[in-house]
C-alpha cells in the first residue's frame, strides 16, 4: 500500500467515529445502530465531482465535515478498496484476486438509448451502490443500478429516463437488464439525474409542457417488462400527494420566478443537500430556485427569504448548475455571460464576480472545496491576450468568502481562438484533481483540464500548492493539428487494487479526431498517479513526473520505496533514475498517439520507442533489427536481443482509447473491487453508435472498466 494511503487511512481510523457521528446527525441512522455508514448505500451523481473533501486539518473540522454525506460518501469510496489487500483477516478478501481478473476482463456493455439520444455533453448519469464491499447482481432483493436520461422526449415508445441493473461484468445471465424505463411525462430531460440516500427515488430538471422547466421527484418500482422503446407513464400526482403515492409514481414541480410565472431550464442540474433535503436549480433567465422537502418531505418550492432569486436582473443570463456549500451556508453557480456569483441560502443576498469568462460563458459548475473553503470554476475565455496574443482558456480559484467583484487568482489552459479569427470556443469543463489533492490537509495536489478550447483539444496538468495554483504543463496533444473538437469533462480515479501500472486514472474524451482511436470519437483514460515521498512502489508501477517544463512516464523497473526528496529525473526514454531504493526508467515524452508496432530489418536509432502488443520497448542503443519479430522479454525492465538491437521493457503504454461516436459527456465511477467484476466506468455517447448488447444504432448508455477501454 502506498505510505499516503497509509497516513490516510490512519487518520480515517482516528475519525470514523465521526463519520459516523455526522451519519446519525443527518438522521439517517438509528441510536445504537452498529452498521457502518457504507452498507446503507452510496449514490454516485454528477455533484460528487463538484462538492469535494481534501484531508481535514483536525478532528473537530472532521466532525464537521462528518455531517455531510458526501463526506463519508468520498472516504469511503476514494479511500476504503486502497486499504482491502489480501489478508485473513478481511472478510471480502478472498474475493479480490477474482475482481482484479474480472475488472482487466473489459467489462464492457452498450445499451441502446434511441436514435439520436444525447443528455447533454456535461452531464453525466447516477449510479448506486447498496455497499462498498459487495456488488449487488440482479439476483440481490436490492441489486445495484444506474440511471440514465436519455436526451430525448418520452412517449409510448420512447423513454426519457432508464436504469439498468446487473451492471456487474461477473454476474450471471444477461449484463446488463432494464431495471425500469420511463416516460415522464412527455418530458425532455437535458440535465444529470439525482438519486436519494435510500435509493428508492430519483429527481431530475426536465422541459415540459410549452417548453416549461419542472423539477421532477420520481418513486419507481422495479420491472421485468419494460425497455427504452416500451417505457411506461408512472403515475403523475400533486406534490401534495406525492409522499404517499404508489410507485411508479411522480410529481412534477414547475419552476417559477419571483412573479410566480414558470421559466424553462436546460442548462441546470439539481444540487441536492442530503442534510437538509433542500434542492438548488438554476434557470434560462438568471433565476436561482430553493425547494425544499424533496425526498423526505413536502416537495416545495420556496418563495420567501428572498428566493427565487435572480442573480443579475440587468443582464440575465441561464445559470449553469449550482453548488451548495453548507460549511459557508452560500450556494456557487456561473452564468453563460461570464459571472459567478455566491448566493446566501438564507436570505439570498447575492455576491457578483468580475466576468471570468468572455466566449462560451461558466457552462460548467464549479468545484467546491469544503474543507479548505476554495471554490474553482472553468473559463473557455479569459478576454486576454496572454496566449501567444488572443485569449486563454483559464481556471479560477477564489475563497468561499469572495468579495464583489473579484476575479480570483487564475492559471491558463492553452489558446481560447485562433490567430486572424475569432470563433467561439469550445467549453472549458471540469477538471479532475487527483488523489494527492484529497490526501493532502492543504489542498496539496495536482488539476487536469483538457484545455486549449480554441485551438485543439490538450491535456493539461495544474499543479496546485495550499489551494493556489501554478502554471500549466501540457500533457499531451489529443488530436491532429488543427482539429478543435469539444472535450468532456476530466475525472480522476486512483484505485490500485485494478494493477500495479493502473493505480490512479485519468478519465474523459473528444467527439471527433481522437489520436489514440483513429481520429474518431474517443473516449480514453491515461496515468496520473504522482510521485510521493518514502512511498512503496512496485515494480511496473508508473506515475507522471514533471521533466522540466515537459511531462513524462517513470515505470518502477525495480521496486522500492521512494526518497524524501524528488530525485533529479533523468532525460530520454529508456534512461534510469534512482530514488531510495526504486529505480525508475523513463518511457519518455507522454502522448496519446499510439506507438508504432515493430518492423523488421528497420533501423532504428538510439532511445525510439515501439509498441510490442503489450508493452513499451525502447531501444538501448540503435541498430539494425531482424528479419522476424523477437521473444520479447515481458518482465518490467527486462531486455530482449534483436539482431542489433537491445530493447527496454517499459511497461504498458500509459493511455487507452475506445472508440465512441460523438465522444461522452461526464463520467461517473463506483470504484468497487468485487468478486463480480465491479471497478466500473459509466457514460453515455454524445452520437450514435452500434450498441452491442442492447442491438441497433443509437446513443448508448455504457459501461466498461477502469482497466481497460478496449
Amino acid at each position: 500500500m502506498n505510505r499516503t494511503a497509509t497516513r490516510f487511512v490512519s487518520f480515517g481510523a482516528g475519525v470514523l467515529a465521526l463519520v459516523i457521528l455526522g451519519w446519525i446527525l443527518t438522521g439517517n441512522a438509528k441510536p445504537g445502530e452498529e452498521e457502518m455508514p457504507y452498507h446503507t448505500g452510496v449514490p454516485t451523481d454528477w455533484s460528487h465531482s463538484h462538492l469535494i473533501f481534501s484531508r481535514p486539518r483536525s478532528d473537530d473540522q472532521a466532525r464537521e465535515l462528518g455531517r455531510d454525506p458526501r463526506y463519508w460518501q468520498q472516504l469511503y469510496r476514494r479511500e476504503l478498496q486502497r486499504t482491502l489487500r489480501a489478508d485473513p483477516g478481511n472478510d471480502i478478501s478472498g474475493q479480490l484476486d477474482e475482481a482484479v481478473q474480472h475488472a482487466r476482463s473489459g467489462g464492457l456493455w452498450s445499451e441502446n438509448l434511441g436514435a439520436n439520444a444525447a443528455p447533454g455533453s456535461g452531464n453525466y448519469p447516477a449510479n448506486y451502490s447498496f455497499s462498498l464491499s459487495t456488488a449487488n447482481c440482479g439476483s440481490a432483493t436490492t441489486p445495484d443500478f444506474v440511471v440514465y436520461s436519455t436526451g430525448l422526449t418520452g412517449s409510448a415508445t420512447q423513454a426519457s429516463v432508464v436504469a439498468y441493473q446487473n451492471i456487474y461484468s461477473g454476474c450471471s445471465g444477461t449484463v446488463p437488464t432494464v431495471y425500469w424505463a420511463y416516460d415522464t411525462s412527455n418530458g425532455l430531460i437535458l440535465t444529470s439525474p439525482v438519486i436519494s440516500l435510500d435509493g428508492t427515488q430519483v429527481a431530475f430538471v426536465q422541459t415540459s409542457g410549452a417548453r416549461l422547466g419542472a423539477l421532477i421527484l420520481l418513486k419507481w418500482k422495479a420491472s421485468t417488462t419494460e425497455t427504452v422503446s416500451r417505457p411506461v407513464q408512472p403515475e403523475l400526482v400533486t406534490a401534495a400527494n406525492y409522499r404517499a403515492c404508489t410507485a411508479p409514481c411522480m410529481t412534477r414541480i414547475f419552476l417559477r420566478d419571483g412573479s410566480n410565472v414558470a421559466f424553462n431550464n436546460t442548462t441546470s442540474s439539481m444540487f441536492y443537500d442530503y442534510a437538509g433535503d433542500v434542492g438548488w436549480v438554476g434557470g434560462q433567465t438568471g433565476w436561482l430556485v430553493k425547494l425544499t422537502g424533496l425526498f423526505n418531505g413536502n416537495p416545495t418550492e420556496v418563495t420567501t427569504g428572498g428566493f427565487p432569486k435572480r442573480l443579475n436582473p440587468g443582464n440575465p443570463n441561464p445559470l449553469a448548475s449550482p453548488v451548495y456549500d453548507p460549511a459557508s451556508g452560500s450556494v456557487f453557480v456561473g452564468d453563460l455571460g461570464g459571472f459567478f456569483y455566491r448566493v446566501a441560502s438564507s436570505n439570498g443576498a447575492v455576491t457578483r464576480s468580475a466576468q471570468l469568462d468572455f466566449g462560451t460563458g461558466l457552462v460548467e459548475s464549479p468545484i467546491v472545496d469544503q474543507t479548505r473553503g476554495l471554490v474553482y470554476a472553468f473559463a473557455s475565455s479569459d478576454g486576454s491576450t496572454a496566449c501567444n496574443g488572443v485569449a486563454c482558456a483559464a481556471v479560477y480559484v477564489l475563497p468561499t468568502n469572495f468579495a464583489a467583484a473579484s476575479s480570483g487568482i487564475k492559471t491558463t489552459a492553452g489558446q481560447s481562438v485562433k490567430f486572424g479569427t475569432l470563433p467561439n470556443p469550445n467549453p472549458l469543463y471540469l477538471g479532475g484533481l487527483d488523489n494527492a489533492y484529497f490526501n493532502s490537509a492543504g489542498g496539496t495536489g495536482n488539476m487536469y483540464v483538457c484545455g486549449n478550447t480554441g485551438s485543439g483539444p490538450t491535456l493539461y496538468r495544474i499543479p496546485v500548492t495550499a489551494g493556489s495554483l501554478g502554471p500549466s504543463v501540457a500533457v499531451a496533444a489529443l488530436t491532429p493539428a488543427g482539429q478543435n473538437p469539444p472535450c468532456s469533462p476530466v475525472t480522476d480515479f486512483p484505485n490500485p487494487n485494478i494493477g500495479v501500472s493502473k493505480a490512479e486514472l485519468l478519465f474523459f474524451s473528444v467527439q471527433n479526431q481522437g489520436r489514440p482511436c483513429a481520429n474518431q470519437g474517443c473516449l480514453m483514460n491515461f496515468v496520473s498517479l504522482p510521485w510521493t515521498a518514502n512511498t512503496t512502489f512496485a515494480q511496473g508501477q508508473q506515475i507522471l513526473v514533471l521533466h522540466g517544463t515537459n511531462t513524462a512516464i517513470e515505470t518502477a523497473t525495480t521496486s522500492g520505496t521512494s526518497g524524501g526528496t524528488q530525485p533529479g529525473w533523468s532525460t530520454g526514454a529508456g534512461s534510469t533514475t534512482a530514488d531510495g531504493t526504486v529505480i525508475w526508467t523513463n518511457q519518455g515524452p507522454t502522448s496519446v498517439t499510439p506507438l508504432p508496432h515493430w518492423a523488421g530489418n528497420h533501423t532504428y536509432a538510439a532511445r525510439a520507442r515501439i509498441n510490442d502488443g503489450t508493452n513499451i520497448q525502447v531501444t538501448a542503443a540503435g541498430g539494425v533489427s531482424g528479419g522476424a519479430a523477437p521473444a520479447w522479454n515481458t518482465t518490467i525492465g527486462g531486455t530482449t536481443t534483436d539482431n542489433g538491437v537491445t530493447w527496454i521493457n517499459v511497461g504498458p503504454w500509459p493511455n487507452v482509447g475506445r472508440t465512441v461516436t460523438g465522444g461522452t459527456g461526464g463520467i461517473n465511477i463506483d470504484n468497487i473491487v468485487t468478486s463480480v467484476g465491479g471497478s466500473q466506468v459509466y457514460f453515455f455517447t454524445l452520437g450514435n453508435n452500434a450498441c452491442t448488447t442492447s442491438g441497433g444504432t443509437g446513443g448508448c448508455a455504457m459501461q466498461v472498466s477502469q482497466s481497460s477501454l478496449n
